[in-house]
């Protein structure tokens, strides 16, 4: 067997030193909206980087197989003036790069429509450090491979979302409602930021209980109607089929609102930077408030940038 039939190349039949330097001249050799498909025996992701950083962001990287045993990628030069991928493209294919743009203050969710080099040149980061640390999200601490969320059917995504997420919020809200209040009581007097502390959290409980409630009503049930209907071969109820974009892109109004929140509350707290004279509930809470925001952003992005696009275009094909 060759080591490279048509467009596809298998990388495990290769010496180690010749695999990317084949591969790069492979991809050279590539005219705009041609393709080249790797297989490989692990994920290949150092390569994805690599291929940015020396050739740039002419390219779209999808995976066609994603293990145990085979790695597919299907690499393609993009056409002159086709757009770059997203942040929120990024964090779609592998959730574990959310890690790395918080830590950098770029939002993946409500505002994930900016390139790395768009959001890079706007906070003064730099791209290639940034790149760099994207290539090693697999050795971040806690990090497990990527649950295929993109693959899920939306009707499976919105009970994962609802057992998940909306579960976590119900747990948690309570006890940060309950410590945003003590800690500004205690000690709102000498750290009067704490009063807006308060009211954030407030404003952002009661949006997000209000926008779970909708989401489980109301949503969710259109979601299974059209997933219902497509299988079936039937057209939805005339009244499903109507309202499902219109609510989304209410439902993506309030996520821009609870994202502002969060985002203030981060400003306000400078990056929850407890003060000498913090307590145990001070301590505590910013601990939630932290974990509460790492949970939120995902729970946007797997409705923003995964669920809503997938039902509305489940709308659009079962009408």
């Amino acid at each position: 067997m060759q080591a490279t039939i048509d467009n596809i190349l298998n990388v495990t039949l290769l010496e180690p030193r010749q695999k990317h330097p084949t591969i790069f001249a492979r991809f050279d050799e590539l005219q705009e909206g041609e393709s080249l498909t790797i297989h490989n025996d692990h994920d290949p992701k150092p390569l994805y980087y690599q291929l940015l950083a020396e050739r740039g962001d002419i390219f779209n990287w999808e995976y066609l197989e994603q293990g145990p045993q085979w790695w597919k990628i299907k690499i393609t030069k993009r056409l002159m003036g086709e757009g770059s991928e997203t942040l929120a493209e990024l964090t779609t294919k592998d959730i574990r790069n959310a890690q790395v743009f918080k830590k950098y203050g770029l939002d993946f969710c409500c505002n994930g429509h900016k390139t790395i080099k768009e959001a890079c040149t706007e906070k003064g980061i730099d791209v290639k450090l940034l790149e760099k640390e994207l290539q090693q999200t697999d050795k971040l601490p806690g990090a497990t491979r990527a649950l295929p969320y993109n693959e899920w059917n939306p009707d499976f995504l919105s009970d994962y979302i609802v057992n998940t997420h909306h579960s976590y919020l119900r747990k948690m809200i309570p006890d940060v409602r309950a410590y945003a209040k003590k800690v500004m009581q205690v000690h709102g007097d000498r750290h009067p930021e704490l009063t807006k502390v308060h009211q954030l959290v407030e404003d952002t409980s009661n949006e997000l209980l209000e926008h779970m409630q909708k989401e489980e009503q109301i949503l969710f049930p259109c979601i299974k109607k059209l997933v219902s209907a497509k299988n079936s071969g039937q057209k939805p109820e005339i009244n499903v089929a109507c309202s499902v974009e219109e609510t989304i892109n209410n439902m993506e109004k309030e996520h821009t609102s609870v994202g502002d929140n969060l985002h203030e509350l981060r400003h306000i707290t400078n990056n929850y930077t407890l003060p000498e004279d913090s307590c145990a509930s001070y301590s505590l809470l910013f601990r939630m408030l932290d974990e509460m925001e790492d949970d939120v952003h995902v729970h946007i992005h797997l409705e923003n940038n995964i669920l809503f696009p997938k039902a509305i275009e489940l709308e659009k094909s079962t009408r």
